[in-house]
């Protein structure tokens, strides 16, 4: 059954160029703030059974193990990793880190549904004051909160209140509060770029509250999360993928070698 090896392997070089892609994309994002790695996960095909466990023989008994061939591997899905990545201090007073469990959100276009969620805490102000991703697309926090245009110095606690010390004025003011959202399984939400996440129907509706309370992580201002992606664990994962490769490589060699010594050996038999 040689055409069977060549299909098997052939699905095992397609799986793993996919895993060789999420690994790539693991290391390009080793420093990118609040990213969150992935992990393939693999499933088997299905199998063809030339002999079932079970039935009984000539001698009466019962056969105690089945013969099955299996058809390969395929990638049943990419797994999200939100283990907490280490902490970067910037100093910055605009620099954000939750730590334990929550996500930022912040609006996107109603394409996207609306609304997007982040780990990455790096916000800065806008033209109008507003606090917003500093990305490219400068997404806007939600809740809004509006950093008034003579703030001397921002506050942010760890239960995400924002207050500003204005001249003139003894006591701080305080111009927001950053809530928090949550997800009962986040590794259901969509990956839309720019360090974003949607909601699905796998990941469940979001549950939004305040810093601090309930399940929901603590803030702390001037850092960081940094990337969570272990460059160490992901070029290991990188060789073996390799070598996972090269193997499969070789039995599509071998199941070539043999069908073209089965194709000789019918030339033979025909007086070719």
């Amino acid at each position: 059954m040689a055409i069977v090896a060549l299909q098997s392997s052939a699905t095992a070089l397609s799986a793993l160029n996919t895993q060789l892609d999420v690994t790539a994309n693991n290391l390009a994002n080793v420093n990118t703030t609040g990213f969150k790695s992935s992990r393939v996960n693999f499933q088997d095909l299905l199998y063809i059974e030339k002999a079932q466990p079970g039935v009984e023989n000539a001698n009466g008994d019962k056969r105690p193990t089945g013969l099955y061939v299996g058809l390969g591997v395929k990638v049943s899905g990419t797994q999200l990793d939100f283990s907490q990545g280490a902490e970067i201090s910037t100093g910055s007073p605009l620099d954000v880190r939750i730590e334990g469990l929550g996500f930022f959100k912040v609006k996107v276009d109603d394409a996207l549904g609306g609304a997007a969620y982040t780990r990455a805490g790096n916000f800065t102000r806008n033209k109008d004051g507003e606090l917003v991703l500093a990305t490219d697309q400068g997404r806007r926090l939600d809740p809004n909160i509006v950093i008034p245009a003579d703030t001397i110095d921002i506050s942010i606690n760890a239960a995400g209140v924002v207050s500003v010390s204005q001249p003139g004025k003894t006591e701080l003011n305080q111009v927001g509060t950053i809530q928090l959202t949550a997800f009962v399984n986040p590794s259901g939400l969509k990956q839309i770029g720019e360090n974003l996440f949607t909601e699905t129907p796998a990941s469940g509706a979001p549950i939004t509250g305040k810093p601090g309370e309930d399940q929901f992580g603590r803030l702390k201002q001037g850092v960081l999360e940094g990337s969570n992606v272990d460059p160490t664990k992901e070029l290991v994962e990188m060789i073996k993928t390799q070598r996972a490769f090269e193997m499969n490589s070789n039995s599509i060699k071998a199941a070539d070698d043999t069908l073209r010594a089965v194709a000789q050996l019918r030339r033979v038999a025909a007086g070719e």
